[in-house]
């Protein structure tokens, strides 16, 4: 006979978590504490088929997607961002052109004020603190005890590392990775697919491609576009 917890999972609807390392495992724990979706199974390489982690099996390989699709209309991205988005944002986009949809995910530890938006496929984690007018992409992290200030905007596939600190009026643009303990000064432009190191203060704008390390920070290696 099921009890009063397994009858209220089955009435929540099911979502396919795409990536099974240690970010996913952090997911999973906000996703349970949310309560708004049952996890029905995780995505990943073949050699890791039917693992368990914290309890939910990889049920599925990137080429297996378009059949999950007809079954669970809810995904998202669980692979970490440090070094790259590529990943992150191929899955992302691939799924989106087959129609998938990605809610966003909000642990009832953080806070995010009613006057701050954020895009698909995002996840904001434990103790993140978001502020009035701040705006943030899609497929992006938001992990545990960053600060987002007021009038901040994010762009699209970022990563918002632990315990970062992005000043009011800062402008992140898309594809960049903002270190742990990182600390931005506030209505400064941080250009594209740029690395923020861990610990770095930003006192000025940063163009795109760059890497950024320091107190204050320095830019050590800016990248042509690809």
């Amino acid at each position: 006979m099921k009890n009063s917890r397994q009858k209220k999972q089955e009435r929540l609807s099911p979502i396919i978590l795409v990536g099974a390392g240690g970010h996913c495992k952090a997911c999973i724990d906000v996703i349970e504490h949310e309560g708004k979706f049952r996890i029905a199974g995780l995505v990943d390489v073949e050699d890791r088929l039917h693992e368990k982690i914290l309890g939910y099996e990889i049920i599925a390989t990137d080429e297996d997607l378009p059949k999950l699709l007809d079954e669970y209309p809810y995904f998202l991205i669980t692979i970490g961002q440090i070094r790259s988005p590529e990943k992150r944002i191929h899955l992302f986009d691939s799924l989106k052109k087959m129609g998938a949809d990605f809610p966003i995910i909000i642990s009832p530890l953080a806070y995010v004020s009613r006057h701050a938006s954020a895009g698909k496929g995002t996840i904001v984690m434990h103790q993140a603190f978001v502020n009035a007018g701040a705006r943030i992409g899609m497929n992006c992290i938001v992990n545990t005890k960053s600060l987002i200030e007021h009038d901040v905007s994010i762009a699209d596939h970022c990563h918002i590392a632990t315990g970062a600190v992005v000043n009011g009026g800062t402008h992140i643009a898309q594809q960049t990775f903002i270190g742990s303990n990182a600390v931005t000064k506030e209505c400064i432009k941080i250009g594209k697919r740029s690395i923020i190191g861990a610990s770095a203060v930003v006192t000025e704008d940063v163009p795109d491609h760059s890497t950024v390390v320091g107190m204050p920070a320095r830019n050590i290696k800016t990248t042509k576009a690809r």
